[in-house]
């Protein structure tokens, strides 16, 4: 239960304010489809905090500042990126916008979330205890927590929000904080 416990609080509060937070905001207000999005954050996460548990519980002592700093940046400019792709053409290939949304949301979390500090999290309590499933479950609900209500908001505010707008700040917010990253990483020796 320690474990558990430990998992949704570290991974609550680490959350607060990610950039997963924005992105979880960003789908809302672009498919204006809660609940597929929420189905594809909680899918995305249970596959990333087990992917991590695994990992942190078997290499934890493998992984260097520099590596981790260095996949971050990466993730983050990748992002960016795909925040800056047209939704067109997103929206062509996923076919309609119930399964556009999931998908978009289990795509987009799955690549936000490597790297992740609550990903790094989630590997480092698996890592403390052998209870791995304990901790997925931990990390995964606190990831619901901290992200369920930006859907819920986003998806409320939609036909407010300037979403070509939105979509620019966010890929340069990404764009900045992966090169910030990868100047870390590389600063590092």
């Amino acid at each position: 239960m320690q474990a558990f416990l430990i998992s949704l609080s570290t991974v609550a509060i680490a959350e607060c304010g990610d950039r997963t937070q924005l992105l979880a905001l960003l789908l809302a207000a672009r498919y204006r489809r809660p609940w597929p999005i929420l189905a594809g954050l909680l899918c995305a996460t249970l596959a990333c905090n087990a992917l991590a548990a695994v990992i942190g519980a078997r290499l934890s002592g493998l992984l260097t500042p520099r590596l981790l700093d260095t996949l971050v940046g990466l993730s983050m400019i990748g992002m960016g990126i795909w925040t800056l792709r047209p939704d067109s053409l997103q929206e062509e290939r996923l076919g309609s916008a119930r399964r556009g949304a999931f998908m978009a949301t289990l795509l987009a979390f799955g690549v936000a979330e490597t790297g992740d500090k609550t990903q790094i999290a989630t590997m480092a309590l698996a890592a403390a205890w052998s209870n791995i499933p304990s901790v997925i479950a931990g990390s995964t609900l606190g990831m619901m927590l901290a992200n369920a209500p930006a859907v819920l908001l986003g998806h409320a505010f939609a036909s407010r929000l300037p979403l070509r707008l939105i979509n620019l700040a966010a890929s340069l917010l990404f764009i900045a904080l992966g090169a910030y990253f990868l100047w870390r990483a590389w600063r590092l020796h």
